[in-house]
């Protein structure tokens, strides 16, 4: 015979106080527990969402990223050559592309903060589908103009539409400003190739990684065969959207583990509430709880009772917990990348399947603080309660 769920709901009443404390330490640790898998899954959703299933980027044989990539122009014109490279209109769809770091002073702080300067081709809004102008126009080839990707104006000074800034020995202006779609290019600044060369002296026949747009998604195996297997060739082929989700697994595992850290920490703490709580429930139930052992109902049935009180103070506090974290889905952050050494802006993403996360993290904590009060309340000699009453 089971003990009817209206009992354990006037219980969880009568005692609300101490309920109320089990309550919000379950909720303050699982609203941290999910915050922190948003960030990690905010940070990985950005640098993912810069790769394209229909593009290749292509670097120097062991390049851990395009910062160390080296590809000269030789290279270049046989990758433009090879079989599975979109053209239009006879021209091959490739992005040469130069990568360099600067210091641009953040307008939150006034300190200085890593940006990752990207000089591209003239094809590369064809090349990249993703990137769209959103305002001002694009930068003219051969000048020292740039163009600033969405997030870049708000949070760097003097990379306002219409400014000149000064960076690498240069004087630039900034001439528009593009939107990539939520992606890691939303907080890079982007320039003619050459010129960048030219300012950073570089030679102009190097580059740090080459994109390319292919024909189709299947055509990345023909492409990375033609080139791995060229001898003039010492480049290593990836598909543009796997480069990117590489990239992304370094700061995002350091975040998911200290996330988790912490919360088991604090969860630590939050199941020493629900322990207390559940066991002054049983102190002060001790009549009831031989009362209903003498009426019939077994030692299993008060086990079950007791959990299913301490389940129902977690769910309560992880629902609490998952409510008071969704006001930062979407809320913009910024973090170093540290493949790149560069500042990156993202979102926080509170998803469907973090909040359940979430819930079943509080219900775990109820489940290790209620067994414990629950076994004893079943052991309590029923004869030694009954002579109290």
């Amino acid at each position: 015979m089971a003990v009817p769920i209206v009992y354990n709901l006037r219980s969880v009443r009568a005692r609300w106080v101490s309920a109320i404390v089990a309550v919000l330490g379950i909720a303050g640790t699982v609203g941290v527990f999910i915050a922190m898998l948003s960030l990690a899954r905010g940070f990985q959703a950005t640098m993912m969402s810069s790769g394209s299933a229909d593009n290749a980027l292509i670097r120097r044989a062991g390049a851990t990223s395009e910062i160390d990539g080296t590809v000269p122009l030789e290279q270049v014109r046989v990758i433009q050559d090879a079989p599975g490279v979109a053209r239009d209109g006879g021209q091959p769809l490739v992005s040469p592309e130069v990568v360099v770091i600067a210091a641009f002073p953040l307008i939150a702080t006034g300190t200085d903060a890593n940006v990752q300067v990207r000089g591209v081709s003239g094809e590369v809004l064809n090349v990249r589908k993703n990137v769209n102008m959103k305002e001002g126009r694009f930068f003219t080839p051969g000048l020292s103009e740039l163009i600033v990707g969405r997030n870049v104006p708000a949070t760097y000074a003097g990379l306002k539409l219409s400014d000149t800034v000064r960076f690498g020995g240069g004087n630039w202006k900034v001439v528009g400003v593009f939107d990539a779609g939520g992606s890691a290019f939303d907080s890079e600044v982007w320039c003619d190739n050459r010129v960048l060369s030219q300012v950073y002296k570089r030679p102009e026949s190097i580059f740090s990684s080459i994109t390319v747009r292919l024909t189709s998604p299947a055509a990345l195996r023909e492409l990375k065969d033609s080139l791995t297997s060229d001898p003039r060739m010492q480049v290593q082929v990836d598909r543009e959207i796997d480069y990117y989700e590489k990239q992304s697994r370094g700061l995002t595992t350091l975040i998911r583990v200290l996330g988790t850290l912490v919360a088991v920490i604090m969860g630590i703490g939050a199941i020493f509430g629900a322990l207390n709580t559940m066991y002054s429930a049983v102190s002060e139930r001790s009549r009831e709880i031989a009362t209903m052992r003498a009426i019939g109902f077994g030692a299993g049935a008060i086990v079950v009772s007791f959990i299913f009180e301490a389940l129902l103070i977690a769910l309560v506090g992880g629902l609490i917990g998952s409510i008071a974290i969704l006001p930062l889905n979407g809320l913009t952050t910024s973090a170093l990348n540290w493949q790149t050494f560069s500042h990156l802006a993202f979102a926080f993403r509170v998803t469907p399947l973090l909040l359940g996360i979430g819930i079943i993290f509080a219900l775990l904590m109820g489940l290790i603080g209620g067994v414990p009060p629950a076994i004893r309340a079943a052991r309590r000699p029923v004869a030694l309660a009954l002579r109290e009453l």
